[in-house]
Order: structure tokens, then sequence, then C-alpha cells
């Protein structure tokens, strides 16, 4: 009743161009239509292969170099609307896109995910948390947590090393960076986890933290991200 009421006081509104927004969310009918989806993709690391293939295959890069994480669910590219909301979001604390994005992952994983676990937001530095104020993934991972009924673990994971921001940097820089920046509480138990971020360019980071939750006994690790860069 009170969700009821609001949305008749409070009508949603698309957040990307103010029109109505459809199945209560701040998102209308044509902006959602006109997000950029990622498919066929790498299972491994949803990298758009640009061609005809089945979910199942795997791109060159992880056929030759496999990440620690065994596959990736991303159903945006990294384009437009999509990088609009996640900057928002990162750059601005803007709940409402974290909202939007949140569910929008949820509405894909729904369909397409084996359930883990728990879900794990990839982790800030105590100095850049302590900078920002908040983590873009834990927002995002709170909506996920909801939806899909999930435990939300945002203890058994730390960022012990303070690393430089990874934009900017290339493929080989951003591996170098990342090393063996996480750790893993030795009392983390779960077999199957989700890692989850707001956006994944070459997949350095989410693989160092699979390596280590590999390390510490933990047999698959999914990746959900909102976004695969290019």
């Amino acid at each position: 009743m009170i969700k009821i009421i609001q949305n008749v006081l409070f009508p949603p509104r698309c957040i990307l161009c103010g029109d109505k927004g459809v199945e209560n969310r701040d998102l209308c009918a044509a902006c959602y239509a006109d997000l950029p989806r990622n498919s066929p993709r790498c299972y491994r690391c949803a990298s758009d292969f640009n061609a005809p293939h089945t979910s199942t295959i795997l791109c060159p890069d992880c056929l030759l170099n496999p990440p620690a994480f065994d596959e990736t669910l991303a159903p945006f590219v990294h384009l437009r609307a999509i990088r609009h909301l996640i900057i928002q979001l990162k750059f601005h604390n803007h709940q409402p896109s974290a909202r939007l994005l949140g569910n929008l992952l949820a509405d894909y994983l729904q369909h397409t995910a084996e359930l883990p676990d728990c879900i794990i937001p990839v982790p800030l530095h105590k100095n850049r948390y302590r900078e920002r104020g908040f983590n873009q993934s834990i927002e995002i991972a709170r909506i996920l947590s909801k939806r899909l009924q999930l435990p939300l673990d945002v203890h058994s994971c730390t960022r012990h090393r303070d690393t430089a921001h990874q934009v900017g940097l290339n493929a080989q820089q951003r591996n170098e960076n990342i090393k063996n920046a996480f750790s893993v509480s030795p009392k983390f138990k779960a077999k199957h986890v989700a890692l989850v971020d707001d956006v994944m360019t070459t997949g350095s980071t989410v693989h160092e933290l699979a390596a280590a939750l590999k390390t510490s006994g933990c047999h698959r690790v999914q990746v959900w991200v909102c976004s695969k860069a290019r």
C-alpha cells in the first residue's frame, strides 16, 4: 500500500531524459531500449566478440591466459547511458543511479546466473573509502542482495594495499598496480562467491581478488558487473 501511494504521489521519472518511468523504475521505455547490450560475449571475461558466437566460447585472451575468476556476467557495454550512470554514482554518489544500476543488473542475473553462497563487493582501501565516503560497489551490491535474497559480505575481503588509480593505465600497468592488493579473512568458508563491481575494464582487479579467494579455499568465483569496457 505504501508503494502504491508513493507511486501515485511521486511517480518514477527517467533520470536520463525526464520522461515517465516504467515498471516503477527511474527509466523510460525508450531509454531502456537504447541501453548498449553486451552480447555475444566471452563466457569467462564478458568481452564482446562482435560476431555470432555462443555464450560458452572463450576469447583468445582467456584461452591463453585464463583469469582466476570462472565467469563474468555483464549485461551492458560501458558506453553512452550506462557510462553516464556509473560516472554519476562513482564520482557523485548519485543514489538513484545506484538503485537503477542495481535493479538492471538484478533483472539480468535472475535469468542467467547460478546463485552463489554470498556476494562480495570489490573493496576499497580504507584511505580511498575515507576520501570518497562510500564504495559504489557496495551500493550496487545492496540492491542485488535484497533482490536476489543473497548474503552480502563486506568484511571477509580487505584491500590492504592503497594502490594508485587504475584509470589511464594500460593492461600491464594495471596488473602490476593491483598485484597482491587483497587479503581474505581466515574465517571465510564460502565455496562459491560472486564479486560485484560497477565496470570491468581489463579484469585485473577482480582477477587479483579472485586469486586471493581461490587461495583461501573458494572453489568458484563469478564476477557480476554492470558493464564491460571494450
